[in-house]
């Protein structure tokens, strides 16, 4: 499928470059057991720092990938491991695969889907239908692995939700704001934060749209909500660090970025932004894809400081706002701030120092002068030794998010929507399904925090961060296995799991939970596990074709339970 056509936000340097009947009785045992497990595990481990890392790693002049080594990349990189997918990292390594995957076309954005869906008809002007529908459509089934991958990732960072755009045309205001990530995610830091700054969604969700100038004889001053968060959580965070990402100190004491007085000058400047349209009953909701522009009657005048810079009273809006945001982006703090982010949501929750280092370096330079290079920035941190060799420290590596854990498991068994309907839905019930769901967070603070430490464990005891594991509890532990095993028993409307490769192998358990194991987890599962699982699946008789079925049903949701899988090394 060729890229989409729709794409209003102008080019960037982007372009450039199962119930329990399902499976007898006996699975309603297994999954009993394994979320007994499960909750076991979320009280974490030990260690203070995961690995440490050396230099950067050169994986074209090393020894091709093994299976699980290329899986285990892939784990990072994308959402899943086929044979085929296998077979194309250990022929061309990683770095090519990269180089592959970065140049793979876009393929039909969210607006365009919803749009031929005709989620478009007034009739769904107040309504979210359609979205999660084409969410999941490309993060199960679109061929660009890595670009949904760090969308997803950048998702959880600049936080927009459906469920907080009180207006008209939200369904198409957040497929927008979607196709605008996808867009600019392998571009400049620079321009993915203008995109993300004048998106009709973020200037919903955060009250930039419609921000007036100051009016002294009713006393309205103008909203402070994104000029915080752009600071606070979009570039240079709460507090002054270090290149490693380690808060600097006074006295013993973190030293703030910003203080009040700065929020109340960035935000004169983010006034006289609305949506792009001239039509006045909105009935044509493409505007929703548009960035935002730029009335000046509505611009607070006047010279206004921004951090250390001064912009200029004779500064418009546009040349305003292009300031500061440059100011903001120059800022130190963005290298390791952004990049430990990246790291967290790519491949592990609580990176050492050294690789938060070396990531920001090159999110400083990427070796050619220029700064904020997300290219360069995921490129880096995908090939970094940290990355590449597994964690054996107790605090090291990530608890696999919820909805990674069904993307993967949906990719590894070619799960698809025949009818194109994509009918997955809201999965954010933690009681009855994953207690998260993408563009659904309950706020700008994203499911979780970046900094979470789990309390009383001995993750919290050795303050390592675990951002993961502020979504796992009894309650959400019972969901997620549930709802797993609702889907691997029925699938999900038109949605049904191809079970082919697992059928082959039903009648010698150790090999089909070896396969399993393998495309999920890389090497992660222990031979002990891998035998335990077997062990337990074969009490189930394989000697019809249901029983056979069975066998991987059951084989799937263990695997799924299984700690060490939940645990991306």
């Amino acid at each position: 499928m060729t890229a989409a056509a729709h794409t209003p936000f102008a080019p960037t340097d982007d372009d450039r470059v199962v119930d329990a009947t399902s499976t007898s009785g006996t699975s309603a045992a297994l999954a009993a057991a394994a979320a007994a497990a499960l909750l076991a595990a979320c009280g974490g481990g030990g260690g203070e720092t995961a690995d440490g890392g050396g230099p950067d790693s050169d994986p074209q002049n090393s020894v091709p990938p093994t299976d699980a080594q290329a899986a285990r990349f892939l784990g990072q990189a994308g959402f899943a491991a086929s044979a085929t997918d296998i077979a194309a990292v250990k022929s061309s390594g990683y770095a090519r695969w990269l180089d592959q995957q970065f140049a793979a076309p876009r393929t039909q954005g969210h607006y365009d889907w919803l749009v031929a869906k005709g989620y478009n008809a007034e009739s769904f002007r107040n309504s979210l239908s359609g979205v999660d529908a084409t969410l999941w459509r490309k993060l199960i089934g679109s061929p660009d692995q890595l670009r949904q991958r760090v969308v997803l990732a950048l998702s959880e960072i600049f936080v927009v939700s459906m469920t907080g755009l009180p207006v008209s045309w939200a369904n198409m205001a957040t497929a927008g704001y979607v196709d605008m990530l996808e867009q600019r995610c392998f571009g400049s830091f620079r321009a993915l934060i203008e995109g993300v700054t004048l998106s009709p969604a973020m200037g919903v969700f955060l009250a930039m749209r419609g921000n007036r100038k100051e009016d002294p004889r009713t006393g309205r001053q103008p909203d402070e909500n994104y000029a915080r968060e752009v600071m606070q959580l979009f570039t240079i965070g709460l507090n002054q660090l270090n290149p490693d990402g380690t808060p600097k100190t006074s006295n013993g004491k973190t030293i703030d970025t910003y203080t009040l007085p700065q929020i109340t000058e960035l935000a004169r400047v983010f006034t006289g932004w609305d949506f792009d349209t001239t039509d006045a009953n909105g009935a044509d909701p493409s505007y929703m894809t548009r960035p935002m522009k730029h009335t000046a009657s509505r611009f607070s005048t006047g010279a206004k400081k921004v951090l250390d810079v001064t912009i200029p009273e004779t500064a418009d809006g546009p040349a305003a706002m292009k300031q500061a945001l440059d100011t903001l982006v120059a800022h130190p703090n963005v290298g390791p701030f952004i990049g430990r982010q990246l790291i967290q949501r790519l491949v592990a929750s609580n990176p050492s120092p050294a690789y938060v280092q070396r990531i920001a370096a090159v999110f400083d330079n990427n070796g050619k002068g220029e700064r904020g290079d997300l290219r360069a920035v995921i490129r880096a941190i995908l090939l970094d030794s940290e990355a590449r060799q597994p964690s054996t420290a107790p605090g090291g590596g990530k608890l696999r998010e919820p909805i990674l854990r069904l993307i993967q498991w949906a990719r590894s068994v070619n799960l698809t929507s025949p009818g194109d309907l994509w009918a997955i839905g809201d999965t954010s019930n933690p009681a009855t399904r994953l207690g998260q769901s993408p563009l659904r967070s309950g706020s700008v603070f994203n499911f979780f925090r970046p900094g979470y430490v789990p309390p009383n464990s001995q993750l919290g005891t050795n303050n390592v961060t675990a951002p993961e594991f502020q979504l796992c509890n009894e309650s959400t532990v019972a969901g997620y296995l549930n709802f797993m095993q609702s889907l691997i028993g029925n699938g999900i409307g038109d949605m049904k799991p191809d079970y082919t490769a697992d059928l082959a192998l039903a009648a010698d358990p150790a090999a089909m939970v070896q396969r399993q194991a393998l495309v999920m987890a890389g090497g992660d599962l222990s031979a002990t596990t891998i035998t335990t699982i077997a062990t337990a699946v074969a009490t189930i008789k394989a000697d019809t074709d249901a029983g056979k079925l069975n066998r991987v049903k059951a084989s799937w949701l263990m695997v799924l339970a299984a700690p060490e899988y939940q645990v991306q090394k």
